[in-house]
């Protein structure tokens, strides 16, 4: 039986996995078409439809999960009015390449690679420092820093504290007091631009680190401003790959079902949640990414089939584990909470 032109099993499944990476991209920021374009690929979709579809997705999640952020004051509308400039031509730029791989027979291949050593690359690094930072402090439980606040500057990393102190004109002054070069900005949004457009994705598994570690934005802010940025960015990049038959609405409806309560539960979780199991769940994540779509390209080399399933797989358990876990410790969190601030019955 079929439904929208679609197979109900398969309708169910999109549904779901829209649930799941709704959860995701409201919590970090990004998740969205960086599981979902993996998942088409090894589905058998042709990679224009798998990377535009995944735009198309990460545009209508963002829009719904920004406007929880918004609620939180966790959005800093000028650093993702910034970003915007930059992120629109690298799309542009990244686009063009995706097409004329094509046309030489690599795309799917380049693509796949490229996924395998940034999600690596970048889960290992934001891992390894959660985890060293992970106790350092013990402030515990969640964190509630709006736009508007003052920024500690002992929440800072060191890496961004070098590059705000290297003062190359125009210098920017962003919401809670930074400091950063327009320049810095403009090359982080072009680089996650260029990503978004090659890989189909809105960029965030890149820019929310950049914007944490590079610029010195707090993780909270940083999610609501990246999501921010996406609207615009994933709107862009959906339309462009719209008018040459990269969407597909049969793909695109069903996630979004699903996404529409996942977002919103992923966002809210960010005002309970500790900022360094943030990070640690973000690392996680990209990691299980990297395995998945790692099998998935050894499928095709190897001339082993089997691969492509256990990649789905892969990719399907990390967004169930992570997304999972994000709701099972917003919910003790929030149980924990309520337990200490009710009066003892003496």
């Amino acid at each position: 039986m079929e439904l929208f032109g679609i197979a109900l099993t398969m309708l169910a499944l999109f549904v779901s996995f829209g649930f799941m990476v709704g959860v995701l991209f409201g919590f970090f920021g990004m998740g969205g078409s960086f599981l979902v374009t993996p998942a088409l690929l090894v589905m058998g979709y042709p990679t224009r439809v798998a990377v535009g579809s995944g735009m198309a997705f990460v545009f209508g999640t963002a829009v719904i999960a920004t406007l929880k952020h918004r609620d939180l004051g966790q959005v800093d509308y000028k650093l993702g009015g910034l970003m915007v400039v930059g992120t629109t031509a690298g799309i542009e730029v990244g686009s063009h390449l995706v097409y004329y791989l094509e046309e030489l027979g690599l795309a799917g291949g380049v693509i796949g690679v490229t996924y395998v050593f940034l999600l690596g690359g970048i889960g290992v690094f934001v891992t390894y420092n959660a985890l060293k930072a992970d106790g350092s402090d013990d402030s515990g439980g969640g964190h509630h820093e709006a736009a508007t606040q003052e920024i500690d500057p002992n929440d800072i990393p060191d890496i961004a504290k070098k590059i705000q102190s290297y003062n190359v004109p125009p210098m920017m002054t962003l919401s809670g007091g930074i400091e950063v070069s327009l320049w810095m900005i403009l090359g982080v949004a072009f680089a996650t631009g260029l990503l978004s457009g090659f890989l189909g994705v809105g960029g965030g598994f890149i820019r929310m680190p950049a914007l944490f570690y590079l610029i010195g934005v707090p993780v909270p802010i940083a999610v609501g401003t990246d999501l921010f940025e996406i609207v615009i960015s994933g709107g862009f990049g959906a339309y462009t790959y719209g008018l040459n038959g990269g969407v597909n609405l049969s793909i695109v409806v069903p996630l979004l079902a699903g996404s529409a309560l996942g977002a919103r539960i992923g966002s809210a979780a960010t005002s309970v949640v500790n900022e360094d199991d943030i990070k640690i769940y973000f690392g996680l994540m990209l990691l299980g990414g990297s395995v998945a779509v790692a099998f998935q390209q050894s499928a095709g080399y190897l001339g082993m089939p089997v691969l492509d399933t256990i990649g789905f797989v892969l990719i399907m358990l990390s967004a169930f584990m992570v997304s999972g876990a994000v709701i099972y410790n917003t919910i003790t969190t929030m149980r924990a909470r309520s337990n200490a601030s009710a009066p003892s019955a003496d």
